[in-house]
């Protein structure tokens, strides 16, 4: 299978490319097949939160933090769907439709920032009809903080500064959609 920074069907850059490498561990869904269309329930409108479970963190994680991002928009910028942190380091797994709460359902520190539709929960893909396929990059960090102190109203990219400091180790799920002009 193309990896998700090969694929020629997209025209954005690889959003992991400049950062610097660290070792990747296991990232499953039940609910997304890497590299495959995106089904209609986790897209925008009804923006369901995909399940992802992981396993093989890096020794020293201390927490969690789980992003979704699309370098595909026609932006400078990309577009994030969902930005999540504090997630305790024995949290293995979100269960489908966690990104509904902004805690994720775990309570605690989680701290869920506001993505670029300006929830506090996940945005599924809605690409603009007729743009190209764009990818939508799940991502989960295993960070070397218990916390990160992060004002809650900052944005996904202070989330993303922070997590090339303290980020162990990424593990990256994908998938795409593209929405179709219709005639």
């Amino acid at each position: 299978m193309i990896s998700y920074a090969d694929d020629p069907r997209f025209p954005g850059p690889d959003p992991y490319a400049p950062l610097r490498d660290v070792p990747s561990f296991e990232l499953t869904s039940a609910d997304i097949e890497d590299g495959a269309e995106i089904a209609e329930r986790f897209r925008a409108p009804e923006s369901v939160s995909p399940q992802l479970a992981w396993s093989g963190l890096p020794e020293g994680t201390k927490s969690l933090a789980v992003t979704c991002y699309d370098p595909d928009a026609p932006t400078a910028s990309g577009f994030w769907h969902w930005a999540a942190f504090n997630i305790p380091a024995n949290v293995t797994e979100l269960p489908t439709g966690a990104g509904a709460a902004e805690d994720l359902g775990l309570g605690g520190d989680v701290v869920s920032l506001r993505n670029d539709s300006g929830a506090r929960t996940y945005y599924g893909p809605n690409p603009p009809a007729g743009h190209t396929p764009h990818r939508y990059l799940y991502v989960v960090h295993a960070v070397d903080v218990e916390k990160l102190d992060i004002d809650p109203d900052s944005t996904a990219t202070v989330l993303g500064f922070n997590l090339h400091f303290h980020a162990l180790g990424r593990a990256i799920l994908w998938g795409w959609y593209e929405t179709v002009e219709e005639a």
